[in-house]
């Protein structure tokens, strides 16, 4: 998920999936989710980096907190768990000795908390590696980077491609409301009060179709599929914003429980495996991802370690 302007608000540049009754309602009615019946996990024990790895090879099934969000984690037409956390997912605990996934639908501010007070086992919702989560949480390596890129008319007009054209060209700029490309806009000089703020991506399609504004920024991944039915726009190459004179590119991640760094640590073996082999990009295009968004960021580096 892209990084929010706080620390436990919804994040920028991501397609709104389903509500979160629609999503619940949507796990009942496939049998995935049996809440009422689920045990709570005991706290893990806080020397050799906790002991849930063993315990969930034993009840053979993991449960992830999801939030319902296009393409990281939503039900599908057909009511069924899908995106690219819960297929990565699926692939990387039946390596790991665990078969069944237990999807935890929740609110997006909700899932450190509810990873924390042990209602689920795992956030699987592509959550962005912030300094701030590192406090509260341990991630995996990510699994995808973001860049930002631009809907524009189709022919990009205004040849805009990064921040700077679109201030050097005075061009009529818009994004979504929370996203992290406002901060990316005025870095580069942007005066804030002149962004339009749109609710989400169909809305900043629409504001560029009817012509009020020159340009909406988004995640890369959102606005190749925003614009993909849209035959008046296109979307710009992905690129990395300049934030304090710095490339600033983000990473998303699962999130453990500060104190397994056991099941951290032999999630990110498999997650290598699969990126050394090219197995995760098999699994992530289906989603729309593509080797722009294969990275090597290490938790560490994005965690300010």
């Amino acid at each position: 998920m892209a990084p929010p302007t706080g620390n436990d608000t919804d994040t920028s540049g991501h397609i709104p999936g389903p509500t979160r009754r629609s999503l619940l309602a949507g796990v009942a009615a496939t049998g995935a989710l049996g809440a009422a019946g689920c045990s709570r996990v005991a706290t893990a024990a806080a020397t050799n980096g906790g002991d849930l790895l063993q315990r969930l090879k034993a009840q053979g099934v993991v449960r992830l907190g999801i939030s319902g969000e296009i393409p990281f984690g939503y039900i599908d037409r057909d009511g069924r768990l899908t995106g690219e956390a819960p297929a990565l997912a699926k692939v990387i605990f039946q390596r790991l000795g665990v078969d069944r996934m237990q999807p935890v639908p929740t609110e997006f501010g909700s899932l450190i908390p509810g990873l924390n007070s042990q209602q689920f086992d795992v956030v699987a919702a592509g959550m962005y590696v912030t300094p701030e989560r590192c406090q509260q949480v341990v991630f995996a390596d990510p699994d995808y980077q973001v860049l930002d890129s631009f809907v524009v008319r189709k022919g990009n007009p205004k040849g805009l491609h990064d921040y700077k054209d679109v201030v050097a060209k005075k061009a009529k700029f818009a994004t979504g409301t929370g996203f992290a490309q406002i901060q990316h806009a005025v870095a580069a000089g942007y005066r804030q009060s002149d962004i339009l703020i749109v609710p989400d991506q169909v809305a900043g399609l629409n504001a560029v179709e009817a012509g009020r504004v020159d340009v909406f920024a988004g995640t890369a991944l959102t606005t190749r599929a925003v614009v993909r039915k849209s035959p008046r726009t296109e979307a710009t190459k992905p690129f990395a914003p300049l934030v304090d004179g710095k490339p600033r590119v983000d990473g998303g991640a699962f999130a453990f429980r500060s104190a397994e760094t056991r099941l951290r640590d032999a999630f990110n073996a498999e997650l290598h495996q699969l990126k050394k082999s090219g197995e995760l990009f098999r699994i992530l295009r289906p989603f729309g991802f593509t080797k722009a968004e294969m990275t090597g960021l290490t938790a560490k580096e994005l965690c300010g370690g």
